[in-house]
């Protein structure tokens, strides 16, 4: 095995998992303390790329990009969840998906008149254009390295303030029991709005992050939310701690399935089918992997409350 490669995919399928992380962390909140399905999360990510986009250009500074996606998509998280969502938390999980599917067309019309249906690129900033050595001579980008770095960051930050604030502690009891705490005067809708638009934020983020490794284009959103539901499912509705060790399990199998499945099945089959059963294989790791974490632990890896 090539040791630098092996090493350059383990830090891509960490990267894909901090990613992931920052898109299921918000989504994994919203559905555990609200009860609410949510599918035009990916939509918010779309939104945070496009600002990021947007502002970088206007500007020349990436860090303005970043605070612009995070922002945006944080004040369209409010809007969403004032306008429509608050209207949905009574409602059956039917009527939130028909909701929240008639949101991504919405905002993906919306987008593609205010911005085109070119995709728009980015570049990495001069100085995060780098890249560091790995082991057998091998390099990894920085920028790359600093996406894992602010997904780690974000965790720690999101478990301070789930486990050692006051609104960690009602957004848990709100999650356990909204009518007792609604019944005590804490103000549940204020709640509700603050950790949507915080979710909001968070893919947001997600998506200015990594506008400058893809294309910023419309329905970008919608593949990243489908493996974000699979990392609440696998690490449990509500959990953020949960959320990060799913995001990382998801990201490494995805990353490194792809590429080293092929020489894997090449030990036992022919090299004429290799390559479409490879192919096929790695499209449902992850799936798999679900599979097989819900046969073991139904409700997931974890709960809100670990």
């Amino acid at each position: 095995m090539n040791i630098a490669l092996f090493f350059e995919q383990l830090l891509n399928g960490l990267q894909l998992g901090m990613t992931l992380f920052l898109m299921s962390a918000g989504l994994t909140l919203v559905f555990g303390v609200m009860g609410l399905i949510n599918l035009a999360h990916g939509s918010l990510y779309m939104i945070g790329a496009f600002c990021c986009a947007w502002i970088t250009k206007l500007s020349g500074s990436f860090l303005l990009g970043l605070l612009a996606g995070f922002g945006g998509a944080a004040i369209a998280g409010v809007i969403i969840e004032v306008i429509v969502i608050r209207k949905l938390y009574k409602r059956d999980h039917l009527d939130q998906v028909l909701a929240t599917f008639a949101l991504i067309l919405i905002i993906s019309e919306g987008t593609s008149w205010i911005f085109g249906s070119s995709p728009l690129y980015l570049s990495i900033p001069s100085w995060l254009s780098g890249s560091v050595p790995l082991p057998e001579g091998g390099s990894y980008p920085i920028y790359r390295i600093v996406i894992i770095a602010i997904g780690l960051m974000i965790a720690y930050g999101l478990y301070l303030l789930i486990t050692k604030t006051r609104l960690g502690m009602r957004i848990r009891a709100g999650e356990s029991d909204r009518e007792m705490i609604a019944a005590l005067g804490v103000d549940i809708r204020t709640i509700y709005t603050l950790v949507f638009a915080l979710g909001a934020a968070l893919a947001g983020l997600a998506g200015a992050l990594v506008s400058t490794l893809y294309s910023v284009e419309v329905g970008m959103g919608e593949p990243v939310l489908i493996l974000a539901l699979v990392v609440i499912v696998i690490g449990g509705i509500g959990s953020v701690k949960g959320a990060l060790i799913a995001s990382i399990l998801v990201g490494l199998v995805d990353t490194l399935g792809r590429v080293f499945l092929p020489s894997l099945l090449a030990l036992f089959i022919s090299n004429d089918h290799v390559a479409t059963l490879s192919a096929s294989l790695a499209s449902v790791l992850v799936y798999i992997l679900m599979a097989v974490i819900l046969a073991i632990k139904p409700q997931g890896l974890f709960s809100i409350h670990d």
